[in-house]
């Protein structure tokens, strides 16, 4: 027996070779009268049950451990257990517990991820109508069985309402179209068709009429299907074999890995460093190391997680509270603060799913309103007498475009309502109302035949009828009167239209006897008038123009992954103001042909990827992240999931699919791509405030190492004792927590934050050796304060007069290297200027105060406090100036870029 999987995958080509009704049975060996209850019994030992395989998610204690594989957590967390083992138990108590609540906290956002599983199993039917029998010789009896038991061989029946209990390949049907939102997205139900012949849709496997999937439902008419995979072969259980797979280090955690381990490498020098120098000048060995810890632990941004954690929470917040967007990963908040590509699919988003008329066409390319009228009328009656429950998309389109009461209307030519509907307004008397017709007999729209006929009795015309057909071109067109060098002018005229984007309908009408239109069928349209196409085109979404332009400005580049035609969204990408050059359209065909390394240059320069399927999107987004870029992928179907999986940040809206929202990082309230254009705002505004965190604290914290080796190698006693360095980290490390309410400058939101760990490296040790520079020129004021450099054998003195200028210089870190608004151009200093007051405050009045002693301080002359004034004048011009260069050459680096 071959393997059922192999058969539905040969059925994605599309091409010749996929597998017919005939070849499915033999490969299933099994036949349309269903299975024998022995052979069933066999398959089901064989394939096993046909449910969403179960999995259980890791326990709390492993994901907390896993939680610990990030670098710098592991580097916080190995210097939390040496200053323990040194009983630096102030240190210690610090880091572990920062450690504890950043493990804590991540291991909660994994485990929420765990309970997709839940949605998956939701979906799926609980029984199905079987054909079985009894033995060979038996006639097939239909029953109801659980879905667990259904087999790959099984004969099933679905009729409207049914969900779709396997995957399956049909035996028969009878108008039938299926509800694949669980498996695209898409709205509209895809229609369905037994035949060998018929053609395939977009959309990849799923745009196969023949096949049917698990998780879809019947939306109208019935058929038979023979179940070719099972339980975790099928496709909708293949998104669950994607949850397990290992993601791809987000841009977020590229970044943080980058920085962690450019910190881990000068961590691990600094207190050999320290030792080895102290023993050479001083002798005193490992009498130096709790210092030397201290040194190392300076060095480590305590707070980052914390920061991180309240910048990314507190923007999280304000989404929920202001645009109803759910960031359900903290942080893909930076991710979407860092996109510079965000893919989308056309429907839905960038128009909506459904389409509008826009012109009635002659033969001869003219406007002509009579075509409208008769497209009308079939649509009218065919809805009316083929008892459909809803009209299909393009019926109702032609419906909205000819009134409301059913009249045909042009007056000066179609035009455009609030909606993006085209209207035709009122028309002449002389074309009558559809429902001024009476309606005899009507055959819907079939996906074979590719055409709806429909019969009406005109008033006043006694024993004629009228017959109305619409549908596909080519299949019109057959069905007309018409010379072959007319046929081909039509068709090129049809194939123009199309090529600007538009769904073409041909119209046909012909008379003939009442007698024989009682029962019509498709022979009964034959040598028909031709009467013209009617062209139809996607309605635009009436923000997206606006929010595109909007996210164009904040520097993020749209690609649209479409199964559509590429004329169809090149028309729609136009319409919204999306330039497409003659090279920006690529189709799935084309991108099969390509490695991934062309991919990725190809997918530099293209817009429009055509007649996308699953497999396509996903790899065209993981070419986009090998180019460098961070990439977006908007989506609401189970298919997909593997775009949304390989990009640096998943988007879905509410309405998704619940394992499709469960494993997006972001929730939308809906297709809004304004929202998605304010979360990016929102999350460059994090990203920027942690960015700048990093800056002030690393640079800081450079600077006052550099300065403690060198006091280190001057003084006969250690530069700062490890109880005033962990207060002066705290301080400096609880100030900086304003930076979380900061609002960067509005230049922060025009381009993407990436956190890049060179440049942040360049930036933390230029300014670093600037803070440096200040420390040793206190050094020197100390000296001159307390008359003398042999004064500097005064322990006290000189760490009361570290200790202040360390902080006071911090605090001027704070608000002259903040990405915020300058402290002038608002009435109040704002939270960073607050907090750099009362740390600059703490500074100077700690050893003035009852607790200076306790901590080893003590007051110092008021020279050293002219003395530093004049400093920290000094510094502070020469940070402004480095600013200001900094900036210069960042943006011609960004320029050249």
């Amino acid at each position: 027996m071959a393997s059922p999987y192999a058969l539905v995958a040969d059925a994605r080509s599309g091409g010749p070779g996929a597998p017919t009704v005939l070849q499915v049975l033999r490969g299933l060996d099994a036949g349309p009268r269903g299975l024998t209850e022995a052979e069933a019994g066999e398959r089901l030992t064989r394939y096993g049950a046909n449910t969403v395989p179960a999995r259980r998610g890791p326990s709390w204690p492993r994901l907390f451990a896993g939680s610990l594989r990030d670098p710098f957590t592991a580097v916080l967390l190995c210097v939390g257990l040496v200053s323990a083992a040194l009983a630096s138990w102030g240190t210690a108590c610090v880091v572990l517990v920062l450690v504890a609540v950043s493990g804590a906290l991540r291991a909660y956002g994994e485990h929420r991820a765990d309970r997709s599983m839940t949605a998956l199993r939701d979906l799926v039917v609980s029984t199905a109508t079987v054909l079985r029998r009894a033995d060979a010789d038996a006639a097939p009896v239909a029953r109801e069985i659980p879905v667990g038991e259904l087999v790959p061989g099984d004969v099933i029946r679905l009729g409207p309402g049914d969900l779709v209990p396997a995957d399956v390949r049909l035996l028969r049907s009878y108008g039938l179209s299926v509800h694949q939102a669980a498996l695209t997205g898409e709205s509209s139900p895809a229609p369905k068709d037994a035949a060998d012949t018929a053609g395939a849709g977009a959309g990849g496997v799923f745009g196969r009429p023949q096949l049917c999937f698990q998780g879809g439902s019947v939306a109208s008419g019935s058929g038979t299907a023979v179940v070719v995979d099972t339980g975790e072969r099928t496709r909708f259980a293949a998104a669950h074999g994607l949850l397990t797979t290992r993601r791809e280090p987000s841009a977020f955690d590229r970044c943080v890995h980058s920085v962690s381990w450019a910190l881990v490498r000068f961590m691990l020098l600094v207190p050999p460093l320290v030792l080895l120098a102290d023993a050479a000048l001083r002798g005193r060995g490992l009498a130096t190391l709790p210092f030397a810890i201290a040194v190392a632990v300076g060095l480590v941004p305590e707070m980052l997680p914390v920061v991180v954690t309240t910048c990314l929470a507190r923007g999280a917040a304000v989404l929920a509270r202001t645009r109803e967007v759910l960031v359900r990963r903290l942080p893909a908040l930076h991710d979407l603060g860092a996109m510079d590509v965000l893919c989308l699919d056309k429907t839905g988003t960038l128009t909506r799913d459904r389409p509008v008329v826009d012109r009635a066409l002659d033969g001869d390319g003219r406007e002509d309103p009579e075509v409208l009228h008769w497209a009308a009328v079939n649509a009218w009656w065919t809805l009316q007498l083929a008892d459909l429950p809803a009209p299909e998309a393009l019926d109702e389109a032609v419906l909205d475009a000819s009134g409301e009461d059913g009249r045909a209307a042009y007056e000066g030519g179609p035009a455009a309502n609030d909606d993006g509907r085209t209207s035709h307004g009122g028309g002449p008397a002389a074309y009558e109302g559809v429902t001024a017709y009476e309606g005899v007999a009507a055959e819907p729209f079939d996906p074979v035949r590719r055409l709806a006929v429909a019969v009406v009795r005109t008033p006043g015309r006694l024993g004629r009828n009228t017959v109305a057909a619409k549908g596909a071109v080519e299949t019109v067109l057959e069905r007309c009167a018409l010379t072959e060098e007319e046929r081909e002018r039509l068709l090129a005229l049809a194939a123009r239209e199309a090529g600007r984007g538009h769904r073409v309908l041909a119209v046909a009408t012909a008379t003939c006897p009442a007698r024989l239109s009682r029962t019509p069928s498709p022979a009964d349209a034959r040598g028909m008038t031709f009467r013209g196409f009617v062209t139809l085109r996607d309605a635009v979404v009436p923000t997206a123009a606006g929010a595109l332009a909007e996210l164009a400005g904040r520097g993020v580049t749209v690609k649209v992954l479409t199964g559509d035609h590429p004329g169809t969204a090149v028309r729609a990408c136009r319409d919204l103001g999306i330039a497409v050059s003659a090279g920006g359209v690529l189709t799935a065909d084309r991108v099969d042909g390509l490695d991934d390394r062309e991919l990725a240059e190809a997918a530099e320069r293209t817009t429009v990827f055509a007649r996308c399927a699953p497999e396509h999107k996903a790899r065209i987004a993981a070419a986009l992240r090998t180019g460098g870029h961070t990439v977006g992928f908007l989506g609401d179907g189970v298919n997909d999931l593997p775009a949304l999986r390989a990009a640096d940040v998943g988007i879905s809206p509410r309405d998704a699919v619940p394992v499709v929202r469960e494993t997006a990082d972001v929730v939308l309230a809906g297709k809004d791509l304004a929202a998605i254009g304010h979360a990016v705002a929102v999350g460059r505004r994090s990203s920027g405030n942690i960015t700048t965190y990093l800056r002030v604290s690393l640079s800081s914290n450079l600077g006052n190492v550099i300065a403690m080796l060198a006091a280190g190698l001057l003084l006969p006693f250690l530069p700062m004792l490890p109880a005033q360095v962990l207060v002066q980290n705290l301080c400096f490390d609880a100030a900086q927590l304003a930076f979380a309410h900061d609002r960067p400058h509005p230049a922060v939101l025009r381009r993407p934050t990436v956190l890049r760990a060179r440049e942040l490296l360049r930036f933390v040790t230029g300014f670093g050796a600037l803070n440096a520079v200040a420390d040793l020129a206190t050094f020197g004021v100390l000296a001159l304060a307390l008359h003398g450099s042999g004064a500097l054998g005064d322990a006290a003195m000189f760490h009361s007069g570290w200790f202040t200028e360390n902080l006071v210089t911090q605090a001027l870190v704070m608000l002259l290297l903040r990405a915020g608004r300058s402290t002038a151009r608002g009435r109040t200093p704002g939270p960073v200027g607050w907090a750099a007051v009362a740390l600059a405050a703490v500074g100077v009045a700690l050893p003035l105060s009852p607790l200076g002693p306790l901590l080893g301080l003590t007051a110092l002359p008021a020279l050293y406090y002219v003395l530093l004034v004049a400093v920290l004048a000094l510094y502070a011009a020469a940070l402004a100036i480095l600013r200001s260069r900094h900036a210069a050459v960042t943006e011609g680096r960004r320029g050249a870029a």
